[in-house]
C-alpha cells in the first residue's frame, strides 16, 4: 500500500489510532517485502534516463530522452554488461523515454532476453509494479524500466525505507539501476549503478 494514500487518513485519527495505523502500515510493507518470492531471484529496477522538457502541445508520454539522457542510458547499459547484469526479461513502460532507455539495454543483453512494453506502467501504482514483478515466476531475473516516484517506492517496498534512505538519500536518479537479490530474509540491494 502506498504511503501517500495512508497519510491523509492518519491525520484524522486519535494518537492511539495513529500508532495502531502506523503499525498496520509497517506490517503491510513487511508483507509486500516478503510476498514476492523467487523466482525471479533477481530484480533490476531501472528509472528512465533524463528526458527533454515538453514542448508546447507535446504530451508528457511522448517526451524523448535528451542528449544527456541518451549518454547516461548507454553508460549504465555498458556498466551493467561489464558486471554481467543480463535480465531474462525486460518490462518497460510504453512512454517514449522508457522505450529509449530500454533500447540502450537491448544492445548489451543476451539475444534471448525478451522485451515487453506495458501501457499500465506509465501511470501505474506500486501495486501494479509489484504485481508485474511477482507474476514473472518463469524467469530468474526481470528488469522493470519505469518512472519515479513509483520505481523508488518499489525499491522501498522490497528493501525497506531505512535501507533506501541509506543508499539513496537524495532519491532515485534518472538512469539509476538498482540490482535487488532474494536472500533468506527477504530482498537485499546488491548494487546500484548510475552514470
Amino acid at each position: 500500500m502506498c504511503r501517500a494514500a495512508i497519510r491523509p487518513i492518519s491525520r484524522r485519527l486519535t494518537a492511539w489510532a495513529k500508532r495502531r495505523y502506523l503499525i498496520v502500515e509497517i506490517e503491510l510493507r513487511n508483507f509486500i517485502m516478503t510476498s514476492i518470492l523467487p523466482p525471479p531471484s533477481r530484480i533490476y529496477l531501472l528509472r528512465h534516463a533524463e528526458a527533454q522538457r515538453a514542448v508546447p502541445g507535446q504530451k508528457d508520454f511522448d517526451r524523448p530522452l535528451n542528449d544527456n539522457g541518451y549518454a547516461a542510458a548507454e553508460i549504465v547499459a555498458d556498466e551493467a554488461a561489464e558486471k554481467d547484469y543480463r535480465p531474462d526479461l525486460i518490462i518497460s513502460s510504453t512512454a517514449l523515454r522508457c522505450c529509449q532507455t530500454a533500447e540502450a539495454m537491448r544492445r548489451v543483453v543476451s539475444p534471448s532476453t525478451e522485451f515487453r512494453f506495458v501501457d499500465a506502467i506509465y501511470n501505474g501504482t506500486l501495486d501494479i509494479y509489484l504485481a508485474l514483478i511477482a507474476s514473472q515466476t518463469d524467469r530468474q531475473s526481470v528488469m522493470l524500466v519505469a518512472h519515479n516516484p513509483i520505481i523508488e517506492q518499489t525499491l522501498a517496498a522490497l528493501i525497506g525505507d531505512a535501507a533506501l534512505g541509506r543508499v539513496l538519500p537524495h532519491g532515485f536518479p534518472t538512469a539509476g539501476l538498482a540490482v535487488v537479490d532474494a536472500t533468506a530474509s527477504g530482498w537485499s540491494l546488491t548494487d546500484f549503478i548510475t552514470e
